[in-house]
């Protein structure tokens, strides 16, 4: 059975730098592309960034310079380092295992259609 357990996430100020991670198993960590999501209050959810098959990754535009995801092989984890988190990073955090292995998803959109395991997720809240 594939699972996806998040950690990491809290009640931050402001500014500072929070590292997510998302421990997975019960599948060869490496054939899938991987990646993290957001969903606030009342908004849609969003891609992150993504960890691609291959290795090579996707930022969302607002993510790029700020965020920075990685993997760990041999520990199955999927990591998101947020740097200078902002109010409006306030979000339940998910990380998710694409549909298709060793099938990269291209970019520059990274739909959450193209992911089928999901985790519980990880609240992080930002205050100024």
């Amino acid at each position: 059975q594939v699972q996806l357990v998040e950690s990491g996430g809290g009640s931050v100020q402001a500014g500072v730098s929070l590292r997510l991670a998302c421990v997975t198993s019960g599948y060869t960590f490496s054939t899938h592309s991987i990646g993290w999501f957001r969903q606030a209050p009342g908004k849609e959810r969003e891609g992150v960034a993504v960890v691609n098959w291959g290795h090579a990754t996707v930022y969302a535009d607002f993510a790029k310079g700020r965020f920075d995801i990685s993997v760990d092989n041999p520990k199955n984890t999927l990591y998101l380092l947020m740097d200078g988190v902002k109010p409006e990073d306030t979000a339940m955090y998910v990380c998710a295992r694409a549909r298709k292995p060793r099938v990269p998803i291209p970019g520059p959109m990274i739909p959450a259609l193209d992911f089928d395991i999901w985790g519980q997720g990880t609240q992080v809240t930002v205050s100024s």
